[in-house]
């Protein structure tokens, strides 16, 4: 799939977010996609929901083809297809309780309800997320962030669906909290055999999820492989930077980091001739900055865009030593 962007006014060129995007969600998978802000994660994200349209390409949905249908059409589809929002203070209607919030989507997709019904599958969501009942009744402003996120987890399972969108759901939330977070969405997954796809910048929280990771730079996936893959051996030099930039302790009970910055990928995808990360790589020759490379099979299971990673076989070593 590829999005493109109107750019400010003034601009007659679009820009594109996402660019020739292409992978596939098995059953009951969560699928990983990391990359730095601004690389098109969240649009690419909002595009599977059809909450902005795409510019080529197509999603598909149990062998239907989904983009292209009209709204009475994809509404009954709506309730199998939720999102978790990133922030949870910005995403539940200050002016509601919890229990009518995640009541929400019920009346919005399931209009045949009763009332009654609808109480019970809201008290039932709730304790599933580790809410307790008390909390129903209060308004967002009154519960913490890792409260106010469990209520927005549960109002996207509340319906029922059969995949999810989780946009970056811990970041916005204390390190401390995060993990119960992340331990209460693989309970889930594991539970219900939710299909998600798992949007973060950290690859480290992605890495605890996900058996697959998807690698995004600048509006491009540049590396696709199974967790164990890219985890221990990276054929992508943007990927070894992004592992390189996860705080870890030493032997020496000291704390290492990347030397190098990570910053804003917000460069157009589609206007580059090559490699979009040859700037940055500390190994890029002549070719890669004129010929763009495409994603291709690597290794059983493994696909990466990069002119030199038949060079790595074992993966790209660090780039910061240990």
């Amino acid at each position: 799939m590829t999005v493109r962007y109107r750019q400010a006014q003034g601009r007659s060129q679009e820009l594109a977010a996402v660019a020739d995007a292409s992978f596939r969600v098995g059953e009951g998978e969560m699928l990983g996609l990391v990359g730095e802000s601004g690389c098109g994660k969240t649009t690419l994200g909002r595009a599977i929901l059809r909450l902005v349209p795409l510019a080529a390409g197509e999603v598909r949905w149990r062998g239907q083809r989904i983009d292209d249908l009209d709204r009475s059409r994809f509404r009954p589809l709506r309730r199998e297809l939720q999102l978790v929002f990133q922030d949870p203070s910005s995403a539940l209607d200050p002016r509601m309780t919890i229990a009518r919030s995640v009541a929400e989507p019920l009346r919005a997709l399931m209009p045949g309800l009763a009332a009654a019904g609808r109480a019970e599958r809201v008290a039932r969501q709730l304790a599933e997320v580790g809410l307790s009942p008390e909390l129903a009744e209060r308004y967002p402003h009154q519960l913490s962030g890792g409260q106010l996120q469990r209520a927005v987890i549960a109002r996207a399972l509340v319906v029922d669906p059969r995949f999810v969108v989780c946009d970056e759901p811990v970041s916005a939330l204390d390190v401390s909290v995060q993990g119960q977070i992340v331990n209460l969405l693989a309970r889930i997954r594991r539970e219900r055999g939710l299909a998600s796809l798992f949007i973060s910048h950290n690859l480290a929280v992605v890495a605890r999820l996900c058996e697959r990771i998807l690698v995004m730079y600048r509006g491009r996936i540049v590396e696709a492989a199974p967790r164990e893959a890219v985890i221990r051996a990276p054929l992508h030099p943007y990927t070894r930077e992004l592992l390189d930039a996860v705080p870890v302790i030493d032997a020496g009970a000291k704390r290492r980091v990347l030397a190098r910055s990570i910053g804003l990928a917000t460069v157009d995808a589609a206007r580059s001739g090559g490699c979009a990360f040859a700037a940055r790589c500390t190994h890029a020759q002549a070719r890669c900055r004129s010929e763009r490379p495409a994603l291709r099979p690597a290794r059983d299971g493994h696909l990466v865009a990069c002119h030199r990673a038949g060079e790595w076989p074992r993966g790209l070593p660090p780039l910061v030593p240990g």
